[in-house]
Parts: structure tokens; sequence; C-alpha cells
């Protein structure tokens, strides 16, 4: 258990690191889906840009992260077995298979993007960023307050940021229809 702390310490940092690549990728897509409806050369320039950078991010920070962080889990689950007696445990490693099922299909995303098959606009994937900004909402406060809070004040909770988020696209893009640089 001495090293309990470093395990934990690293569990985090890829966490964070994870989250950076999950946060960034659909960003990455929306200039993608953006670039994609100007004219050439501009249009290849871009593209070309972006495809390579999207690449090395996924491929060099957001899958290792996304393994590294599973790995120092599942070390600290070993040396701590009756977390998973815990009910925010249990609730919390729902929200990580929900984390996996975002991270799997953003990289099937990635790939139709590589190939230039772009079946989102970029409102879609404006929405489809703030999915792991919910998971990372509602997980943090899992591990954070634990049992301190009412369950159903923290779904509610959940909702309220959800719609707090649309209204703050609907309004990003409302101000962008008035000014395409803004």
């Amino acid at each position: 258990m001495e090293y309990y702390n470093y395990i934990k310490s690293l569990h985090l940092i890829f966490v964070i690191t994870w989250f950076a690549g999950l946060f960034y990728i659909p960003r990455l897509f929306v200039y993608h889906i953006e670039a994609a409806q100007k004219s050439e050369p501009e249009k290849t320039i871009l593209t070309d840009q972006l495809k390579l950078m999207t690449k090395r991010l996924w491929y060099i920070i957001t899958w290792p992260s996304a393994i590294l962080t599973t790995i120092f889990a599942i070390w600290l689950l070993f040396l701590i077995p009756s977390w998973l007696q815990q009910d925010w445990m249990l609730v919390k490693l729902g929200f990580v298979v929900l984390l996996f099922g975002y991270h799997f299909k953003s990289h099937l995303i990635f790939k139709e993007m590589q190939e230039d098959v772009i079946k989102w606009t970029s409102t879609q994937m404006r929405i489809w960023n703030e999915g792991s900004t919910l998971v990372l909402f509602a997980v943090i406060f899992l591990v954070i307050v634990r049992d301190a809070i009412n369950w159903i004040y923290g779904v509610l909770g959940i909702f309220v940021l959800a719609i707090m988020l649309m209204l703050g696209i609907k309004l990003y893009k409302k101000i962008r229809s008035g000014n395409p640089n803004a």
C-alpha cells in the first residue's frame, strides 16, 4: 500500500489526458466538417492538416491515456477490492462504461473523417462534444461526494447541466450566425 498514492496519481494524470483528448477530438471534427465546406485549395489544405492533427491526438494521446487510465484503475481496484462493494463505485463504473462507449463512437467518427466521410453537421458535433463533459461532471461529483447527496439530486443536476450546455450551444450558434468570425 506504500505505492497506492503513486498509482492513484498516475491514474488521475491519465484520466486528465484522456479527457483532454476526448474534449479536443470533437472540436477538430467540427473544424474538419467546416473545412470540407470550403472551396479549393483551402478545403484540401485544411482537411489534410486536420486529419494529421486528429490522427496524432487520437493515437499518441487519447488511446494511450485511455489504456493507461484503465490499467491504473484496475490496479487500484486490486489493491482495494472492497470498493466494488460500494454503490458509488458501481455507479462510477457504469459511467466509465458510458465513457468507453463515447470513446469507441468517437473512434468510428475519427475513422470516417480520415476517409473524408462526413455524416455529421458542425452543430451535431458540437452537441456530441458535450457528452464527455457530462460524464466527467458525473464521475467527479460521484467520487468526491459519494453518498453525501441524494441520487435523485445528482441525476437532476446532470440533466440541468445538459440543458445549460444545449442552451449555450444554441446561443453560440445564434451569435455565430450574426458574426461568422465569433
